[in-house]
């Protein structure tokens, strides 16, 4: 019988102890695209042997691991201070998350105490179980496009199985809405309200899957990275100088702008400490744009490069 390609799919749920599958359910499926798995992955090794004839040598795995891949739409859940469906991962992502019941949902940056999550796979009835996932996310909104986020895990491999798909109960996941001048609002980018074209931020979380004989199987967050872009319409100047603020020694600003207009689906991203690095010009209709690349730093309490509050 033929597997329906259509016919996929992906549950996420937190993991109350490291590797231990919490079985994923109808309630914790959610709405993706883009997705794919690379359901055997790891390094092979060859026997390299020495024979009177050519040839290839046998390979080995030396270590099994799976990756995943998806997009989510960059949404609420539909309810003041309830997480969305894609909560779960972002926590997978070295990211807290804080509840205030009916006022906001907020994610920020952990260096210790990582979440992680079991990955549902299910490819039309072929079950692909991804235990220990760990990984990183990135952010972009484009003008006149869904804004996005796209993640990327790495897991512990469990053999597939032939098991019936879930029928996803989808929630927590309201209609996303256009990036553009109507839905999107109070962008600034070191104090300076331009005019936006499009936004990026990538968690930059480095992930490394370690098989250690006597250890664990996991995989590990051992470091962050956290940079994006931001383009606007080039200004000049004498009505903001983004050259001079790259110039110079430990100048950060802010980077901040909201998204959406109704309580449950409001998305705040913030930057506090953004520090640019060489600006460039680009063209957009006939228009002169800046696009200026950032990088994310902490203050000296650190896990504070951003922090994404729905409300």
């Amino acid at each position: 019988m033929v597997m329906l390609r259509r016919k996929t799919v992906l549950a996420v749920k937190a993991e109350a102890t490291y590797g231990t599958d919490p079985t994923p359910g109808a309630s914790n499926c959610i709405q993706v695209k883009n997705l794919d798995i690379t359901p055997l992955g790891g390094n092979m090794v060859s026997r390299d042997l020495i024979r009177p004839y050519f040839g290839n040598s046998p390979m080995l795995l030396a270590q099994k691991m799976v990756q995943c891949q998806f997009t989510v739409e960059l949404a609420g859940s539909g309810t003041a201070g309830t997480a969305p469906r894609y909560g779960d991962a972002l926590k997978a992502c070295a990211l807290s998350e804080t509840v205030s019941a009916g006022v906001s949902v907020t994610y920020a940056p952990v260096s210790s105490s990582f979440s992680s999550a079991t990955i549902y796979y299910n490819i039309d009835g072929l079950l692909h179980k991804v235990t220990g996932a760990r990984g990183t996310v990135s952010m972009k909104a484009d003008l006149g496009q869904i804004p996005e986020l796209q993640f990327n895990f790495t897991g512990i491999y469990n053999a597939p199985t032939d098991t019936a798909l879930i029928s996803p109960t989808y929630a927590n996941q309201a209609s996303p809405l256009v990036f553009r001048v109507d839905n999107t609002s109070a962008f600034q980018f070191f104090s300076y309200s331009g005019a936006l074209q499009s936004v990026s931020l990538d968690m930059g979380n480095s992930i490394v899957y370690r098989e250690l004989i006597g250890g664990t199987k996991q995989a590990l967050p051992t470091d962050r990275k956290v940079a994006g872009n931001v383009s606007i319409e080039a200004v000049a100047i004498g009505t903001k100088d983004y050259f001079t603020a790259a110039l110079t020694d430990g100048t950060t600003g802010n980077l901040t702008f909201q998204h959406g207009t109704t309580a449950g689906n409001i998305v705040t991203m913030t930057v506090p400490y953004a520090d640019i690095t060489q600006p460039a010009y680009g063209e957009s209709d006939g228009i002169t744009m800046l696009n200026i690349p950032y990088v994310a730093v902490p203050s000296t309490s650190g896990n504070d490069e951003v922090s994404i509050v729905l409300t």
